[in-house]
């Protein structure tokens, strides 16, 4: 049964979102207009002419609305509910994102640290980024502490040290914790961050120069010679990473190419004038046209930022601009204004997004096209039953036989699928034997995939022809005969990458296939299997250590796991806390009278 246009008179003619689901009540597309009922009627009179309409309209089952005073408030409740249904259809923004930033801490003395968070960034400070590269925040951040020698040891440390550590003798560290740097000193050291960070390169060099021909002049010429160095390597830096124009002094560009209902978002991020990075959005079965697909990654995009652009330059004009701009700007603290560049420079910098927006799209495809031909290969090769879209893999591990664990990896287009993955807990514990592992978690996992009628295509299992019959005797007790399977094994079950012999067991064969260690096929087998691998033993460790783990504050009567962390990230150790006065406990936030008195006792113990 589908939705009865008959009833479109019904809906109302005023501004508002309208949601369309299907028959088991999944949302397929939500939208936003000025008039619902005239927007509705328009998908089934053949007014709009995309190409997913007649695709969508078969799916449909039921139309619901909700009326908004304004196109403003339509414009945001459309967003928040497309981020919580997560519609089949529209440009969905993933929020298991985790943003990677350099904060300067709140402190007498401030640290430079690297942050990795989700969503919105935790904790007081003075946060830059994000960045969209972690090799390059790293770098930044390594520049900056070689620039500008803060200091890197905890608030406990600082505290504590009455000597200067090696940071301190290789010009690494300025030892404020041994009284070797004034306050003065420091401070400069963090405008000094501050300004690189915020792009205002020009403006540090012009003061270290003022501060090395000062020192120059006074005859401190090793100082001098310091200063020259750092303004050197600032300049190495920008030279190489930094592209000036000056039509861009604090902007994001947004560039959009576009193949039937696949789309690429590129942005541009320019801070002074300066483009410091770049990143990309990458959308497939998009219904909605480009500029509510812009209006949509616009406000889900800038939901978390830090640190906002005065302005963002999008490739076309849009409906909603006004409201948009409000929008952002209430968010952000300050006008923002999101315009469209029609000549000159500005729209230089437009063509530039959307020129990086195509080749982007172009290389993804083409990446994509070499995993289906891999895959192709991979089916042709072993002469699979299924094409090999959803691939699984299983590996088990334990150190003799204790804490058995096994992990089941997925590839879903030879691209790794992390919603997938499994993590499993040996329930019979079996001493050193794999292959009772091996059968409990593969019997285990396709009960339940059975029950769902949810199968991969092709299950690889680590290990040769005792680990395959295994997989066989569970599909046979299952009755499953809809997956391929093969057995994967290196040569002295070595776990490295190098070009070693691998075997692959297929069922009922006696000898296994050979391949070519340097053929594209062979590598994306090891590929996924190394990735099960790296999964079960890092599991194992964690299980194992968790076991193994003991402190004395575990003794404590009250203190749980969490005021245990609170403890051990105050004072640094449980050695330190045994020596913590009364007033020293009190400093501890989460910490209560009661917990104080028990801690006391225990260092009285």
């Amino acid at each position: 049964m589908t939705f009865d246009a008959k009833s479109l008179a019904l809906y109302p003619d005023e501004p508002g979102v309208y949601l369309m689901s299907d028959e088991n009540g999944r949302m397929l597309y939500i939208g936003k207009a000025k008039n619902l009922r005239v927007r509705l009627k328009q998908y089934f009179s053949g007014q709009d002419t995309r190409e997913m309409i007649p695709h969508l309209l078969a799916q449909v089952e039921t139309i619901h609305t909700i009326v908004a005073l304004t196109e403003k408030d339509a414009l945001i409740l459309e967003n928040n509910l497309i981020k919580k249904h997560q519609p089949k259809y529209n440009a969905m923004l993933k929020d298991d994102k985790t943003f990677i930033s350099l904060v300067l801490t709140q402190h007498k003395w401030p640290m430079l640290q690297l942050v990795r968070y989700k969503g919105k960034p935790k904790g007081s400070g003075l946060y830059f980024g994000p960045y969209t590269n972690a090799l390059a925040a790293r770098q930044t951040h390594d520049l900056l502490l070689r620039l500008f020698p803060l200091r890197q040891c905890s608030d406990v440390e600082l505290m504590t040290r009455t000597r200067p550590c090696l940071l301190y003798d290789i010009k690494r560290c300025s030892a404020p914790c041994a009284g070797k740097c004034s306050e003065q000193q420091y401070d400069e050291y963090v405008r000094g961050a501050v300004k690189l960070l915020k792009g205002q390169d020009k403006e540090v060099v012009r003061e270290l120069k003022e501060q090395m021909e000062k020192a120059s002049s006074e005859l401190e010429f090793e100082k001098a010679a310091s200063f020259h160095q750092m303004i050197q390597q600032i300049e190495h830096v920008t030279t190489v990473q930094h592209v000036d124009n000056p039509f861009a002094k604090d902007c994001d560009v947004v560039g959009l190419y576009r193949q039937a209902d696949a789309v690429l978002i590129a942005l541009l991020l320019f801070r002074e004038g300066k483009i410091i990075g770049s990143e990309h959005f990458s959308f497939h079965r998009i219904l909605s046209d480009d500029d509510e697909v812009i209006e949509s990654f616009l406000l889900q995009h800038y939901k978390h930022q830090t640190t906002w652009p005065s302005e963002i330059f999008v490739p076309i004009a849009l409906a909603q601009q006004a409201s948009l701009e409000e929008i952002l700007s209430e968010t952000a603290g300050h006008k923002i204004a999101v315009t469209t560049p029609k000549i000159g420079k500005k729209k230089d910098l437009a063509e530039m997004a959307a020129r990086n927006a195509k080749a982007l799209f172009v290389k993804e495809e083409d990446a994509r096209s070499l995993k289906e031909k891999r895959l192709l290969d991979l089916f042709e090769t072993l002469q699979l039953t299924r094409f090999p879209k959803r691939i699984e893999c299983f590996d088990t591990s334990n150190i003799s036989g204790t804490d058995p664990v096994a992990s089941l990896v997925c590839f879903v287009n030879g691209e790794k699928d992390p919603s997938r993955m499994r993590l499993f807990k040996i329930k019979e514990q079996v001493r050193a034997d794999d292959y009772t592992a091996m059968r409990e978690v593969i019997r285990r996992h396709f009960i339940k995939q059975k029950e769902k009628g949810d199968f991969c295509d092709l299950l690889i299992v680590d290990g040769g022809k005792g680990q395959l019959n295994i997989a066989l005797e569970v599909f046979q007790e299952l009755s499953i005969a809809s997956v391929d399977l093969i057995g994967l094994t290196k040569e002295e079950a070595r776990h490295d990458k190098g070009l070693t012999q691998e075997k692959i067991y297929l069922p009922h064969r006696k000898d296994p296939i050979l391949i070519d260690p340097r053929s594209p096929l062979l590598f994306l087998l090891q590929t996924i299997r190394d990735e099960a691998h790296r999964t079960a033993i890092q599991y194992h460790r964690k299980k194992r250590s968790k076991r193994i783990f003991t402190s004395k504050i575990d003794n404590i009567p009250g203190i749980g796991p969490i005021k245990k962390r609170l403890l051990l990230q105050h004072f640094g150790s449980a050695t330190a806390l045994q020596s913590a006065s009364y007033e020293e406990l009190k400093q501890v936030q989460g910490i209560h009278s009661k917990d104080i008195s028990a801690i006391l006792q225990w260092q009285a113990k």
